[in-house]
């Protein structure tokens, strides 16, 4: 064999020629924890959509007004949201400097309380408490989605977020099962619950209580096997610490079982950059610098202010659509709806949900490698135009000829191209990472992303609801609601341009 010459006679771009770097494997050890505790946020809340209509009916606050029960829906998801946006960045910074572990702990907590809580309540006060408690303290979508970019690099995230849906999607497939197949037990179930008087008092407390298990499984599994990696607590969290199980627990056993599950880390070294960005070897303060959270003023980038907008109308439309998509099917025909039962509707959210984890567990991974991530995610939500144009369409159809095959039909091809504005968020995550000013930031980055999201979300469902109350009442224009949601996605598809065709345009020039 003849040694390779490196000489001047040597082609310079042979020289230079690029490695090609394989995929890092992703680290099941802990992602598989990761998706799992993710499940509890959407299953807890896709196990109120089928029966909160009827929930609402019951409680008597519509005083028997049909045209008011997606108002106040719209209402009641809207306390979620609303505590949620109030709280989300200040979680997700506090996990920059705490770890996520501890914030992951605490709202799986309050989301296991609160749902016991709605289960028990009989009035609408009692329910709106109930969601914005949860909401309140829920930082776990922040702190997961963080973890998940503290324990990848740029060769597999983008495979670890096409999974990071399937949670979402096995919530909306278990939770309307089980909210839609438990409700009101006692009068569907009266050979089983006929005699339980609980159930009886509290028609809608034993699928609350499958939620609130759930939840409490979790936090188990979390407290006992997740890892932190993102962070080193900072002296003064440990010397507070310290003064209170001094003080309360003289042995001191419980402070470090506390710090041993709290706490615990899989790696003793500290928060590198990203792997993606290019660092100068000549600047010797690079790895100080990017160990360093950043003050608010500095994480308010031109890169993190469009992804945050673009982000933001996504989760407009999206929640918008979800709200009225759940009072459509459970609205009179007559009215512009569907008629639908809590059951009928379970189900069909249930085989959206088989439909769209099977989809991207196939195709997402496949299409990103070929198209990237802007262009998937600038398809997505223009799938949003056909998919309000359909709303009425359908209603018409069950109008003429009933609920037939042309309106099942519909409904199909409806949910279906919901599939693709699902694929956005993936495609946002990688958006946000990129654009993250350092590493140490990621997580008060997700926080103002989710805040502005969060925000939208408070938006959406009272006014799409509302406004699809306002469109139902006799000598109001019907088409007033999709008109409205059509002016979301077109916000939406407008600010889905501002993004470039790849993440990596964005961290090639950190």
């Amino acid at each position: 064999m003849i040694a390779r010459q490196d000489d001047e006679e040597t082609p310079l771009l042979q020289q230079l020629e690029p490695p090609v770097l394989a995929k890092t494997p992703l680290p099941w050890d802990q992602f598989w924890i990761i998706l799992f505790l993710q499940l509890s946020d959407p299953f807890s809340s896709q196990t109120l959509a089928p029966f909160t209509p009827q929930l609402i009916r019951d409680i008597g606050v519509t005083h028997g007004d049909e045209s008011q029960v997606g108002h106040y829906v719209g209402i009641l998801q809207s306390s979620y949201h609303a505590t949620y946006a109030l709280t989300i960045f200040h979680w997700s910074r506090l996990s920059d400097h705490i770890g996520r572990k501890p914030v992951i702990l605490i709202a799986l907590l309050a989301i296991s309380i609160s749902m016991f809580s709605f289960g028990l309540s009989k009035t609408f006060l009692g329910l709106v408490v109930s969601r914005a408690i949860c909401g309140a303290f829920n930082g776990s979508n922040g702190a997961a989605k963080s973890m998940v970019m503290d324990i990848t690099d740029s060769t597999n995230m983008p495979l670890a977020y096409s999974y990071m849906l399937i949670p979402l999607m096995i919530g909306t497939i278990a939770g309307p099962l089980v909210g839609g197949s438990l409700s009101r037990p006692a009068d569907r179930f009266p050979g089983i619950f006929g005699r339980s008087e609980l159930l009886k008092t509290y028609p809608y407390l034993l699928p609350c209580s499958f939620s609130a298990i759930f939840a409490s499984v979790a936090w188990l599994v979390t407290y006992f096997r997740l890892k932190e990696v993102s962070v080193v607590l900072k002296p003064h969290i440990w010397i507070a610490l310290s003064l209170v199980t001094r003080a309360f627990l003289p042995g001191h056993h419980f402070g470090k079982v506390i710090k041993g599950g709290f706490f615990r880390q899989s790696y003793a070294k500290p928060c590198e950059p990203s792997s993606n960005v290019q660092v100068n070897p000549g600047e010797a303060n690079s790895g100080e610098v990017q160990s360093k959270p950043l003050s608010l003023r500095a994480l308010l980038t031109r890169k993190v202010s469009i992804v945050t907008a673009s982000y933001a109308t996504t989760g407009l439309f999206h929640m918008a659509f979800s709200s009225i998509l759940t009072i459509f099917y459970a609205t009179p025909i007559e009215l512009g709806g569907l008629s639908l039962d809590p059951p009928r509707i379970g189900a069909i959210f249930s085989a959206s949900g088989v439909a769209y984890v099977i989809f991207q567990l196939l195709f997402y991974a496949r299409l990103h490698d070929r198209f990237g991530a802007g262009a998937i995610h600038t398809t997505g939500v223009s799938s949003g135009i056909p998919v309000v144009i359909l709303f009425p369409v359908i209603n018409a159809l069950a109008r003429v000829h009933g609920m037939g095959m042309a309106v099942w039909l519909c409904v199909a091809v409806q949910l279906a191209l919901m599939t693709s504005l699902i694929m956005c968020y993936p495609c946002l995550a990688l958006f946000i990472r990129a654009a993250a000013p350092n590493r140490a930031s990621l997580g008060a980055t997700n926080g103002i992303t989710q805040m502005f999201v969060a925000g939208a979300r408070v938006i959406a469902p009272a006014s799409a609801a509302s406004v699809f109350s306002y469109s139902m009442q006799e000598g109001h224009d019907a088409w007033v609601v999709y008109y409205f949601l059509m002016a979301i996605a077109f916000l939406a598809v407008g600010t889905s341009m501002l993004l470039p065709r790849d993440p990596a345009l964005w961290e090639d020039h950190q």
